[in-house]
């Protein structure tokens, strides 16, 4: 290789990762409320913005989730493996908190004022 295709490759490398980089940033909003599903099953809807505490029991375990800042995390779970609980908090649009085991995902959403969630645009 010559000198001048080694300056372009990298600087097609730098290129693709700034754009890597911005798109992914763009696309973090804050979201409004969580959902927790139980095997494809919604168990329930949750507003960000007030601290409480959710304690899930049914057939496959219990977890427990915590809302606090705006934040969302799994404080407690009796899966054999608990990775659950390792996964970071909680805010932003589309962040997931998976417990493999017990089939539960929390997933935050961002719903508009009348309840329904926004969930594409349509032509």
């Amino acid at each position: 290789m010559k000198k001048r295709d080694i300056y372009l490759v990298l600087v097609l490398l730098i290129i693709a990762v700034l754009m890597f980089v911005f798109i992914n940033m763009s696309h973090q909003t804050a979201g409004n409320r969580i959902r927790i599903t139980i095997d494809g099953e919604v168990y329930g809807t949750y507003s960000l913005e007030d601290d409480q505490t959710i304690e899930i029991k049914e057939d496959l375990g219990i977890n427990t989730v915590q809302i606090k800042d705006g934040r969302a995390k799994m404080i407690e779970a009796d899966c054999p493996d608990g990775y659950c609980m390792d996964q970071n908090e909680i805010s932003r649009e589309n962040e997931t908190i998976v417990c493999l085991p017990h089939k539960l995902v929390v997933e935050v959403i961002l719903e508009d004022g009348t309840g329904s969630e926004i969930d594409g645009i349509s032509k």
